[in-house]
């Protein structure tokens, strides 16, 4: 089609308009074209690698559609894709205003959210695994903003809100002992409890987990800024398996010789937790009072997991060699709309693709 309109493959109906420069900036790219890519997958019959938990909370990868992910057909003319909105459903659980979701999934006719979509670009490999000459051990980066903590939170009290007896059963320990929770001395010595309680809570959802993360991986050739022939697909966390790397990552605060400190981490678990138990004695929690205890650490982010870490995770065929390949974008990316891109001007990635500067 010579005259078609910039946009983005089975993107028809959304609250971005393709057309304009302004959609494409990177905050609205790293959530628009993924939406458009798991959609991609799912018109070549691929599902999305899921990450989810087994019965001894162990990760196994399975596959989902796309359209039981965004539970709806993606290329339906009554999907609607809000993007940057607040999934609705969930504005019961918080006191406050409720963080927007990347990616919320809806129903065009009526307007009912279907599907709240954390979204996470990542690059294959990171730094922490670009020079490891074996490609099935390259792992990508994974930031986890406040807001993930907040959703996850919502999920567990939408699992737990005709049962909250149950969930105050499953919550053990004395953590009326705790004062002041902005305060480490005092919070450090109930975590081993916080810990056993979301395990607890995670063993009696199982059934239930629900996907709730699309990490969209896009590879180059080591560190180079060149794609890789095969270069993109798309992993899907489970709201449990995702709460898990929360857990495991938890180990990264501190090593056996020192004292167990609070660090991004660690806090993690704490903001979690504190959500999930305040929901079960007043079937409401504070995201914004919870987000500030910043244990004289910044909250601009959760955390970070590096790609060594992660590896162990999303190891697979898939993460080695991707299925979808480079000349493919351009069915994804349509009608110019690569021209509106404004990608951000990297001083040293500059200087590293100007050889010339040092002949």
């Amino acid at each position: 089609m010579p005259n078609q309109q910039p946009g983005l493959f089975a993107i028809r109906y959304s609250n971005r308009d393709f057309t304009q420069k302004e959609a494409w900036g990177k905050n609205c790219f790293n959530t628009s074209f993924p939406a458009s890519l798991c959609s991609y997958l799912y018109n070549k019959n691929l599902d999305n690698i899921y990450i989810k938990l087994n019965s001894n909370l162990e990760i196994e990868h399975s596959s989902i559609s796309t359209d039981s992910f965004y539970r709806i057909n993606p290329d339906s003319e009554n999907v609607f894709y809000a993007f940057e909105t607040q999934f609705t459903p969930y504005q019961r659980y918080l006191i406050g205003a409720l963080p927007r979701a990347d990616l919320v999934t809806q129903q065009r006719d009526t307007g009912v959210c279907l599907q709240a979509i954390e979204v996470k670009l990542t690059a294959l490999p990171d730094n922490s695994t670009c020079d490891f000459l074996d490609e099935s051990l390259y792992g990508c980066e994974i930031v986890v903003r406040p807001d993930t903590i907040a959703y996850l939170a919502c999920s567990i009290a939408e699992h737990f809100v005709q049962n909250i007896n149950l969930l105050q059963n499953l919550i053990v320990g004395n953590f009326e002992e705790i004062n002041d929770w902005t305060e480490p001395l005092e919070v450090i010595p109930h975590l081993a409890n916080m810990f056993d309680s979301i395990k607890a809570i995670i063993l009696t959802m199982l059934e239930e987990q629900k996907p709730s993360i699309m990490q969209p991986i896009w590879k180059t050739i080591g560190k180079s800024p060149k794609l890789a022939d095969n270069c993109l697909d798309v992993f899907v966390w489970s709201n449990l398996a995702f709460i898990k790397l929360i857990l495991d990552s938890s180990r990264l605060d501190s090593k056996p010789t020192q004292t167990i400190t609070i660090g991004r981490h660690i806090r993690a678990v704490v903001w979690l937790f504190k959500m999930i138990h305040d929901f079960s004695l007043q079937s409401q929690f504070n995201y914004g009072r919870i987000v500030d205890i910043a244990y004289n650490t910044k909250n601009d982010k959760a955390f970070s997991v590096s790609g060594r870490f992660t590896n162990s995770y999303m190891r697979s065929e898939v993460l080695r060699m991707p299925r979808i390949q480079k000349n493919e974008i351009k069915e994804i990316i349509l009608g110019g709309g690569q021209n509106l891109l404004s990608p951000e001007r990297r001083f040293d990635a500059i200087i590293y693709n100007s050889s010339d500067l040092f002949d």
